[in-house]
């Protein structure tokens, strides 16, 4: 019954919204699939009516993932009367600084940068989202204090406020391995930093080699390093001081940071511990490493590294099959909860309008999120879209972890300066990998970093 109420409901708001919606068709016809909220659809719907007016959206989607999120913007189109042009640009950092200081921005702007949106937010070229907004993600995503953090900035009087609303995560705090070859060896998934290191520890006992770890990039070589203590990090010490590492509140080499470092050498700088010894860790290309885990006998166990890394597994290779992953696990000891690093996109008002508020509060329904995690390639911490909506097991366990998180932080080095982040923290890994102490190396990345 009600599916049938849905369906009609959803109905008479696509025709009362034709003219939007004739430029693209749905992907999942409204009340036909029990995994949406289409209530949420309809009540939306019913709530914005914006016939006639137009919303620009910029943002980083480009090939496959332009069409992903045109899907979703589709039943936004549909439910509002809106009709929405959604740009990309392979350069879009430098393209949306242009646009905006040039006073001719799009009505919404879409980025993986938290530190450009500050600097947009600085420079007034933001609209604040409101104490509402805050107060809704604080209350609906999973750590929501998190989220509103990773959204604030301040505004051009100095003034902190909601600028950014999180949509489409991506986690980092992953370990990967092949489940097989844990049955084969008796091993067990650990649930505790504590029991991860027992089980580095009983691998090397048994005669194997627990780790696959590779820094090599090119030019980029050193950045799997910072994830890995970024991750240690979030483990070793609170978010607030995570948070002041980032912000250079603290120092690089103040002792909480030199410990994380040091946590990330425990498992990279024992030759027992790492395929090739410690030794090829920085001149393993990180493409590379995680193929030992897919050998026969295995050259390693576990591989840590963020959900994209399968792209570069064996072809063929099934994920909770052949591969698998779990949450990169939290000192027992430490009281620390549940962190998870990762990274992500945030959508901005850049031309304030009615459509554009319509659309940041399109991002509070459950519907405008299972209809992309229905496809592929978007994680969500939102409590109430409905995890069954993923489009795989892989997908739907990863955004069991954002929901288990008690502290989401992003990247610390891409919040950083770029001559840090993307600069001295890359190299001064690669220095530590290949002999150099942590403290050496963290002061030294403390002396890079701008004045």
């Amino acid at each position: 019954m009600k599916a049938k109420f849905y369906a009609g409901a959803a109905a008479l708001a696509l025709i009362a919204a034709a003219g939007a919606a004739e430029a693209r068709d749905l992907k999942f016809a409204p009340g036909e699939d029990a995994r949406f909220n289409w209530q949420s659809y309809d009540d939306f719907a019913a709530a914005h009516k914006l016939d006639g007016q137009t919303l620009t959206i910029f943002g980083p989607w480009r090939g496959e993932d332009q069409a992903l999120v045109e899907n979703m913007l589709a039943y936004f189109e549909a439910a509002t009367g809106v009709t929405v042009n959604y740009s990309s640009s392979e350069n879009y950092e430098q393209q949306i600084v242009i646009d905006t200081q040039a006073g001719s921005p799009p009505d919404i702007a879409v980025l993986p940068q938290p530190g450009l949106i500050a600097d947009l937010a600085s420079k007034g070229l933001l609209a604040p989202l409101g104490d509402e907004t805050a107060a809704w993600l604080k209350d609906n995503y999973a750590a929501g204090d998190s989220w509103v953090t990773l959204g604030t900035y301040k505004g051009q009087d100095g003034t902190p406020a909601l600028y950014a609303f999180p949509y489409k995560i991506d986690v980092k705090s992953l370990v990967w391995y092949v489940p097989e070859n844990f049955d084969d060896a008796g091993y067990e998934v650990p649930q505790t930093m504590e029991e991860l290191k027992a089980l580095t520890e009983q691998i090397v006992a048994d005669g194997g080699t627990p780790w696959c770890i590779g820094l090599g990039s090119g030019g980029a070589t050193g950045w799997p390093a910072t994830d890995w203590v970024e991750d240690m990090m979030l483990r070793t010490a609170s978010p607030e001081t995570y948070d002041k590492w980032v912000s250079h509140e603290i120092p690089f080499n103040d002792p909480a940071v030199v410990n994380a470092i040091e946590e990330f050498g425990w498992f990279a700088r024992n030759d027992k511990f790492v395929a090739g010894g410690a030794a090829a860790v920085a001149s393993t290309d990180f493409r590379d490493s995680p193929k030992g885990l897919f050998t026969s006998p295995p050259q390693c166990y576990l591989h840590h590294q963020a959900s994209f890394i399968p792209s570069f597994f064996p072809e063929g290779t099934k994920l909770g099959v052949d591969a698998d992953f779990f949450y990169m696990p939290a000192y027992a000891e430490k009281d620390l909860g549940k962190p998870v690093l990762g990274a992500g996109t945030l959508a901005m008002i850049t031309h304030d309008s009615e459509a554009a508020r319509a659309f940041i509060q399109w991002l509070e329904t459950p519907i405008a999120h299972e209809i992309w995690m229905a496809q592929s390639g978007f994680l969500t911490p939102f409590k109430s879209a409905n995890t069954e909506a993923y489009a795989n097991d892989a997908l739907k366990k990863q955004g069991e972890i954002l929901l288990n998180a008690t502290t989401f932080r992003f990247d610390g080095s891409d919040l950083m300066p770029r001559a840090v982040g993307t600069g001295s923290f890359w190299t001064g890994m690669v220095d530590y990998a290949g002999g150099k102490s942590a403290e050496d190396v963290a002061t030294a990345i403390e002396a890079s970093w701008p004045k």
